[in-house]
C-alpha cells in the first residue's frame, strides 16, 4: 500500500518543486503572469502535512490494506509457485541436455525461452492486478484527502503544501510547528465521516 502512497507524496513535492523553480525566478516585485499575488507583498506561505501519516489513519484503511495483503500474498504465493515449477523444469533440461543432439538441445531451449516468456507475461499480468486493487482501494482515501489539503491551502491561502512523509522532503531539516496542518486535516477528516 505504501506505493500508492509514495506515488501521492511525489506528485505532491513535484508540484511543489515546480512552483518552487517560478517562485524562486520571480524577484520580489514581480509575480509569474499565470499566478496570482500572494497575499502579503513577497510572502511566501507554506504549510506542511504528514500525508501518509493521515492516510493510514483514515476510517477504512486498515480494512483496505487488510485485504490487499491478502490479495498480494495470495498473489505472490502464486508467482512463487510458477517460479518454482520453473526451476523444476530448467534443472531436468540440465540434468538431460548433455545427452541431447544439437538440433533437439535447440529445440527444446525454444520450448524453454517460449515458457520463460509466458511466466515472465503471467508474473506481469499478476502484479498488474495487485496495483490495480491497490488504487481500487486506495484512490477513493487518497482523492477525499487530498481535496481536504487542497481546501485548507486554499482557505489559508498557502502557496503550497509540502508532505513531510515523502522521502523528497527529508532535506527539509527545520519548519515553524505552526506550519503544519496535519492536526486541520485530521478535524476535517472527523468532521466529514
Amino acid at each position: 500500500m505504501s506505493g500508492i502512497v509514495r506515488r501521492l507524496s511525489a506528485g505532491l513535492v513535484i508540484s511543489v518543486l515546480g512552483v518552487a523553480s517560478v517562485v524562486a525566478q520571480t524577484t520580489p516585485n514581480q509575480q509569474p503572469a499565470n499566478q496570482a499575488p500572494a497575499s502579503g507583498a513577497g510572502t511566501l506561505k507554506v504549510a506542511f502535512v504528514w500525508a501518509q501519516s493521515l492516510l493510514r489513519g483514515m476510517p477504512g484503511y486498515t480494512k483496505a490494506e487488510s485485504l490487499w495483503t491478502k490479495e498480494a500474498e495470495l498473489a505472490k504465493a502464486e508467482a512463487d509457485k510458477m517460479q518454482t515449477a520453473w526451476d523444476s523444469t530448467v534443472a531436468v533440461y540440465n540434468q538431460s541436455k548433455a545427452m541431447l543432439s544439437a538440433s533437439a538441445r535447440t529445440a527444446r531451449e525454444k520450448t524453454l525461452q517460449a515458457q520463460q516468456d509466458s511466466l515472465r507475461s503471467k508474473a506481469q499480468t499478476l502484479q498488474e492486478k495487485v496495483d490495480a486493487r491497490e488504487r481500487e482501494l486506495l484512490t477513493p482515501m487518497q482523492t477525499r484527502l487530498q481535496a481536504i489539503i487542497d481546501g485548507i491551502r486554499a482557505e489559508g491561502n498557502y502557496l503550497f503544501v509540502i508532505d513531510l512523509d515523502n522521502p523528497y522532503s527529508q532535506n527539509i531539516v527545520s519548519y515553524d510547528k505552526s506550519a503544519d496542518i496535519t492536526d486541520r486535516v485530521v478535524r476535517r477528516l472527523q468532521q466529514n465521516n
